[in-house]
């Protein structure tokens, strides 16, 4: 997909955010002047555009600080937030880059049932086979005959072996076989999936540790990234999802998916503030070609309903 084709996708995707976020700044500024009045409305604004309280509170202090009690026009604060939303998430915008000392490196991906990981890991493994890398793909979702078959189907396409166990398997033991395997074939990286995990059920959480744990067995150093994948159309659940799974496993990279079917496209910005996680990348459709790396800029604009920049 090109850069422009996918910037029109990531516009028409957060859509519902923009709408909702710019009419709340038309109408704080009916008065034009950036009092208390219209910078509690603005805050109120970014908070119901799941920014969340803390994100939503910063910006508008900044923007406060650069402009109170002056005459600004709507397009001036979309300008300023634009910015201030950029600078957030500048230092989190980071493709996932296996390291070139482990064979393979080992990638976990985790999340709550239909976040989409699969496609996450199908997206991965197809970008890194086009790059040269030799990928195995392991089916750590053994609840769930249709992960099992999906990841298959993925194996299928870009050429990768796919590990697999009947359904109901131990997962742990599956993830060792899988990484003795990818060892054996000297792979470049092995991306496991994970069974999608209520993020409130204790047993399979529990799996999940000991997927980390049996792992190490084998080389301690595994898993070498632990991608979280969470779906924006939950909101600010987002972010407890994130402070549930960082307590049984080593999360270090984010995955946010389903931006076009939600209104709360903020949620990145408040997962960048409070996680300084590096979010790899970001989905705005159903299809593996719509989950893309993003930029920081590109997001911020689109998602306050600026245009892009000559």
């Amino acid at each position: 997909m090109s850069a422009k084709s996918w910037l029109g996708r990531l516009r028409d995707g957060l859509a519902q955010s923009t709408a909702q976020l710019t009419g709340s700044i038309t109408s704080a500024l009916q008065r034009r002047r950036l009092d208390s009045e219209a910078l509690e409305q603005l805050e109120e604004a970014l908070i119901m555009a799941d920014l969340g309280p803390t994100t939503a509170a910063k910006l508008a202090a900044e923007l406060g600080q650069q402009r109170f009690e002056k005459d600004i026009a709507p397009e001036e604060v979309q300008e300023a937030l634009a910015d201030i939303i950029a600078d957030i998430l500048k230092p989190v915008a980071i493709p996932l880059k296996p390291a070139d000392g482990n064979k393979p490196h080992v990638v976990l991906i985790a999340g709550v049932n239909g976040s989409g990981k699969t496609t996450t890991i199908g997206k991965f493994s197809k970008h890194f086979s086009e790059a040269g890398k030799s990928v195995v793909l392991a089916a750590g979702d053994t609840f769930r005959a249709a992960a099992i078959e999906q990841l298959q189907i993925w194996g299928e396409r870009t050429n990768s072996p796919v590990i697999t166990r009947e359904a109901g398997a131990d997962a742990a033991g599956l993830a060792f076989d899988a990484l003795e395997q990818a060892q054996a074939k000297n792979a470049d990286l092995l991306l496991i999936d994970t069974a999608g995990r209520l993020h409130n059920k204790a047993d399979l959480m529990a799996e999940l540790e000991k997927i980390v744990r049996v792992l190490k067995k084998r080389d301690e150093s595994a898993p070498h990234d632990c991608v979280l994948v969470l779906d924006a159309t939950t909101g600010q659940n987002a972010i407890s999802q994130v402070e549930t799974f960082e307590k049984v496993a080593p999360v270090t990279g984010l995955v946010v998916t389903k931006l076009d079917g939600s209104a709360k496209g903020g949620v990145l910005v408040a997962l960048a503030e409070k996680f300084k996680l590096p979010v790899h990348a970001i989905g705005v459709g159903e299809g593996a070609e719509y989950l893309q790396p993003f930029a920081a800029k590109d997001f911020a604009r689109s998602l306050v309903g600026l245009p892009e920049e000559a």
